[in-house]
């Protein structure tokens, strides 16, 4: 079910649940694909899509998921942030077998966050950077809130430029691989690398503590 967020004369934003997931799934693998104009195969497609959508599916419980949707109702942009288990296999440990507790200097008391699914259809004649600012903030404000929060994810070599461009500081895990068309850098930012972004923007786009689902991991 989508719970409606916020929305300007552009588009909407939606938190969204299960029912949602395969439709995101399809949309990051094609704006991956479409966004560094790499010609793969329909069943190649298929094939990562399964995967992405297995993967939240595994993650659903723990997950928050933002969708935004034009006039038509036509998905244009998407993210997610999930609290980490400790035991589930994040992306990193698959894509890259990286653990992140074995290179992230952190206390017990430390809390993770994987961001993902990040895409938005620059195609758009919309505000992009407005969008990615305020999609990157919903799925950073759960991390942010934390005394001791890091995010985890995999970024697109070009992505990462823009995301600390904005202000938000990360750290290397490892070494890039090519996925989904890109190449792609596992990144770590602790809740001092997200300051200055979040205290710069959250204001801009009226973040409120009571505009966010808790999540169900203790």
């Amino acid at each position: 079910m989508k719970t409606f967020v916020t929305k300007n004369s552009n588009y909407c934003i939606y938190s969204a649940g299960m029912e949602c997931l395969r439709s995101i799934a399809e949309f990051t693998v094609r704006m991956n694909y479409l966004y560094h104009a790499v010609n793969e195969g329909t069943m190649e497609i298929e094939e990562k899509t399964e995967s992405v959508y297995f993967e939240e599916q595994a993650f659903s419980s723990e997950s928050q998921i933002y969708i935004v949707e034009d006039k038509r109702e036509n998905m244009i942009g998407c993210i997610r942030v999930m609290k980490w288990n400790k035991t589930e296999l994040l992306p990193v440990q698959k894509l890259f077998n990286i653990n992140p507790l074995d290179r992230i200097e952190s206390s017990h008391n430390s809390t993770y966050w994987h961001v993902g699914r990040f895409a938005v259809d620059s195609r758009m004649d919309i505000p992009i950077i407005s969008l990615f600012k305020q999609l990157m903030l919903y799925a950073i404000h759960p991390i942010y809130q934390e005394p001791d929060g890091y995010m985890i994810a995999e970024c697109d070599s070009k992505l990462l430029r823009v995301i600390n461009l904005l202000g938000i500081k990360t750290v290397h895990l490892g070494n890039s691989i090519c996925y989904l068309g890109s190449e792609t850098i596992p990144v770590y930012a602790d809740k001092k690398g997200l300051t200055a972004f979040y205290q710069k923007y959250s204001g801009i786009y009226h973040i409120e503590k009571g505009l966010f689902p808790s999540l169900r991991v203790a």
